[in-house]
């Protein structure tokens, strides 16, 4: 069965370990490559036409030829020659592979092949599983490189590195000179080093190395320390990558580091400078940093640190423009902030407010009504939650209101007060907010609101306001009575609500009226209606059944809408356990005010908190162009490619896992964990989907998943990403972490990825290991099964086409356009399409980049005797290939595919 990423039935009884320890010894050496190629693996050979067939191969133990059985052929003809290896190439890329029926039911992952003899011919194999194909890779690669001395190599390197290391480290404990230290201080040691693992797991390895050497005494020797280090902190899958950029070494030098941060991690302008201030940063070892080396230890200290965090810094500031106006934006919304639990029994408390305000929400709600002793208090009316003083409230909102941001916030005044009252709360609010109340009349010449950059530090009042014809001290608005709709019930159409307590009025108090600018509540009719006569400082505030039913018939409009005036969005009343609206749901819409339930936790609370990541946290995030922009035109409901929006090809390969916590509350395994990972796309109805990797049983230190998935994101700007680790479970699957976060707040290569509980803490030491690449669509399709990448021809390429405005001078500008935008069209796609032939010649998957592909082949542009076969001439401004004498036919094409490839960019 290939792992191809498809779900694994569950046919195994569970059981629970009394042990923590992995059955199997740890890959972590290249010597252990070599050990276990020599007692050889099980692989599946693939032919063409579909044909598999089941091979057992194995080193020989001289290391100089690689043999397999059972074959037809007599022993000495089933066999490679180590010295005639060419190449080891990785994933399903030679013409066998791509050509091959089963191509989608070969894992990339578990993939390999290699190319030798004269003629480049190719031998392509399928392990059991990524592990095994890694040991395979590495162990051949390094018989490449140092043929039968090998070994000799492998000892004089990392070893002696992390070996005097330690050594150090060792003594330094063993004060008294002895030889051994206590096992508690050898456990305590380690957990220092490496802080995710157990305690009990330490000890165990300890004494399980002491009942194989039949060893009395709970002394360590530096011996022991070393070993019992070498098989816990050694992680496979950084070490199987390590190898990969380290020319074969057993570190990575300056040089390899550079290349590593530059093809992998999509680092610009690296410098020896730069990769020698990581080594001094990361490396433990005293003799690396002084030789620039960095080791296995160092280089899992650098891929776990926050420089490698899949999360982008640059967002981690205000990094958009906070000049548009505020139409133009997300706002990080809550609804019946004063609540702690559910809205229809639960209790209101100020601790609510803190926490939305700590969290960057920058719309808050205020339900206020008559209270005893003249003082207003906040509770949702018409049901049994607990209230809290106005005042008190008021009090927090001006000490914590910008905590987290500067740009502006907005109260969300539901007002059933007296007359009297309403005067006691625009008292408080002067008194206590002062300066900070925004109470400006609108420009009534301008067309769109304010930007957050020039309201900074303003509190803006969103509540009812008498008309400019009302003369008197006092006048009657219509009611805005959300909680009152709680003791209805939702109609037959379900939108009725909305428009219930139209008929309703009361009376509103001149000097509260004043203190509402430019957030004027008002009712909403209908989008023609709005389009004609709202004014751009009246909001409308919709409920959740109501924005959904417009979401679905008018998309289009709702959007237009969006683009000059402000939309609430508010969770339906029929929620009394204050669960949560899926905010991307009304996002797509461009509603900017989605009131979210904050002290509910979940999936719609990750998405909201992780959307707001993208801008500083500071509550605003500008909406995509598409949605802001006059004359565009966007359905939210669109299942297809956005037009004028280049579709983007996300690939996620799920490495590995550490140090999963037990789901809380869970105690029917013991401390088993079966982990599996979900990746989850959220944004538009095209780009929503899902995947999952195999349950990985009993292990959740260091799980090694290596599953690889790809999803089409046709508008990056509205999409997230959610990871979520699950502990697959028959009672029923429990929730052990997630991370959510921002399409445009991905950082591409290695990342590590940070886990958070289910109310949004981090879990310590909790971690997914994994490698993003993002790829334009048109640069690089999956292979179809008959060796045909995605490439379209001329007839099928779609051209940019012009609107005739009927305006002739402006048609006429336009017209002249369109042949270089035809012109333009089809060099980048020349290009692209010689970019896939380029990587396949190669190869390397689509996902690969252009350094990527140099690395690839520069083995292979020196002959046996050193001399360049193809020289790089460096003088343009593009660097071009150059034959030298006769060389292989491979060796042509891939040169002709990169002239292919450099030739239109010479003509920029």
């Amino acid at each position: 069965v290939y792992q191809d990423g498809t779900k694994q039935k569950r046919e195994r009884k569970k059981t629970v370990s009394f042990s923590s320890m992995p059955t199997e010894k740890k890959i972590s050496s290249a010597s252990d490559c070599i050990n276990a190629m020599v007692e050889g693996s099980e692989l599946k050979k693939i032919r063409s036409n579909s044909r598999v067939y089941h091979r057992y191969f194995l080193l020989d133990a001289d290391m100089q030829s690689l043999r397999w059985e059972p074959s037809k052929k007599d022993s000495e003809k089933a066999k490679i020659d180590i010295k005639s290896i060419k190449e080891v190439r990785t994933g399903k890329n030679t013409d066998i592979f791509r050509s091959n029926g089963i191509y989608d039911q070969i894992s990339e992952d578990c993939a390999f092949s290699i190319i030798y003899g004269e003629n480049y011919e190719s031998l392509d194999l399928v392990a059991n599983s990524a592990d095994i194909a890694n040991i395979w890779v590495t162990g051949l690669r390094y018989l490449i490189s140092y043929g039968k001395h090998t070994l000799d190599m492998i000892e004089s390197t990392q070893d002696n590195m992390r070996t005097s290391w330690l050594s150090q480290m060792f003594s330094e404990s063993d004060v008294d000179n002895l030889g051994h230290i206590p096992l508690c201080n050898a456990v305590q040691f380690i957990k220092d080093l490496n802080p995710g693992l157990k305690t009990n797991k330490i000890e165990l390895k300890f004494k399980e190395l002491h009942r194989s050497k039949e060893k009395t005494g709970t002394e360590v020797t530096k011996e022991e320390f070393i070993e019992v280090f070498h098989e816990l902190c050694t992680r496979p899958e950084i070490y199987f990558l390590l190898v990969q950029f380290s020319s074969n070494k057993e570190f990575l030098d300056t040089k390899d580091l550079m290349m590593f941060l530059e093809a992998e991690q999509g680092m610009a302008h690296v410098t020896e400078e730069i990769s020698l201030e990581i080594i001094q940063k990361y490396e433990p070892a005293k003799e690396g940093r002084e030789k620039g080396c960095l080791s296995i230890d160092g280089f899992t200290n650098y891929l776990t640190s926050p420089d490698c965090h899949i999360f982008d810094p640059e967002h981690k500031k205000v990094c958009q423009d906070m000049k548009q106006p505020l139409s133009h934006y997300f706002i990080n919304s809550s609804h019946n902030t004063y609540l702690i639990e559910d809205q229809f029994r639960g209790p209101s408390d100020i601790t609510g407010y803190i926490r939305a305000l700590k969290m960057g929400c920058r719309s808050v709600e205020l339900d206020v009504w008559d209270g005893p002793d003249n003082e207003p208090v906040i509770y949702t009316g018409h049901t049994m939650t607990s209230q809290i003083v106005f005042r008190s409230v008021i009090d927090i909102i001006n000490k914590y209101a910008f905590f987290a941001s500067e740009y502006p916030l907005i109260l969300c005044l539901e007002n059933h007060c007296s007359i009297k009252q309403q005067k006691v709360m625009v008292q408080h609010m002067k008194k206590i907010l002062g300066d900070k109340l925004h109470t400006q009349s609108p420009n009534i010449e301008e067309s769109y609101l304010p930007s957050p950059e020039s309201l900074k530090g303003k509190i803006l009042i969103k509540a009812k306001k008498l008309s400019s014809n009302c003369s008197g001290l006092e006048g009657d608005v219509t009611d805005e009575d959300e909680g009152a709709e709680m003791s209805q019930r939702v109609g037959k159409e379900g939108v009725e609500q909305q428009n219930l307590m139209t008929g309703k009025r009361f009376q509103l108090c001149k000097e509260l009226s004043e203190l509402v600018s430019i957030c004027k509540s008002v009712q909403f009719k209908e989008f023609q209606v709005s389009f004609q006569l709202q004014k751009y400082w009246e909001v409308c505030s919709f409920n959740e059944v109501l924005a959904s039913k417009y979401a679905n018939e008018n998309p289009g409009d709702f959007v237009n809408y969006n683009k000059r005036f402000l939309a609430r969005v508010f969770p339906s009343p029929m929620r009394i356990d204050s669960s949560n609206m899926n905010p991307q749901d009304f996002w797509k819409c461009g509603c900017q005010i989605v009131a979210m339930n904050f002290q509910t936790p979940g999936l719609m609370m990750d998405l909201n908190i992780g959307w707001f990541r993208q801008n500083g946290n500071c509550g605003y995030v500008l909406r995509p162009a598409i949605m802001r922009e006059e004359v565009s035109f966007f359905s939210a409901n669109t299942k297809d490619t956005v037009p004028g929006v280049s579709p983007q090809l996300l690939h996620i390969k799920i490495i590995s896992g550490q140090n999963f916590p037990k789901p809380k509350g869970s105690g029917a395994k013991g401390d088993v964990v079966d982990p599996y990972v979900y990746v989850e796309i959220h944004g538009i109805p095209a780009d929503c989907a899902e995947q999952r990797t195999k349950t990985m049983h009993q292990n959740g230190d260091n799980p090694i998943f290596d599953e690889s998935f790809e999803f089409q994101i046709n508008l990056p700007e509205l999409a997230m990403v959610r990871f979520v680790v699950l502990d697959d479970d028959y009672i029923g699957d429990e929730f052990i972490g997630q991370y959510t976060i921002p399409f445009e707040c991905l950082q591409t290569g290695y990342r590590h990825v940070p886990l958070q509980s289910l109310t949004g803490e981090i879990l310590a030491h909790a971690s997914l290991f994994v490698h993003v690449a993002i790829t334009n669509r048109r640069g690089g399709g999956k292979p179809h099964k008959r060796g045909l990448s995605v490439r379209k021809g001329k007839k099928s390429r779609e051209y940019a086409s012009m609107r005739t405005l009927w305006i002739k001078t402006i048609d006429e500008v336009f017209k002249n356009a369109l042949q270089p935008i035809r012109d333009a069209t089809d060099l980048r796609e020349n290009m692209q399409n010689a970019v896939v032939s380029f990587k396949e010649l190669c190869g390397l998957s689509p996902v690969a980049n252009l350094m990527q592909c140099i690395l690839a082949v520069s083995t292979r542009l020196v002959g046996p005797d050193n001399t360049p076969l193809v020289v790089l001439n460096l003088n343009d401004q593009y660097p071009t290939m150059e034959l030298q004498g006769i060389v292989p036919e491979v060796l042509k094409k891939i040169v002709t595919a990169y002239d292919m490839v450099s030739s239109p960019l010479r003509l920029l």
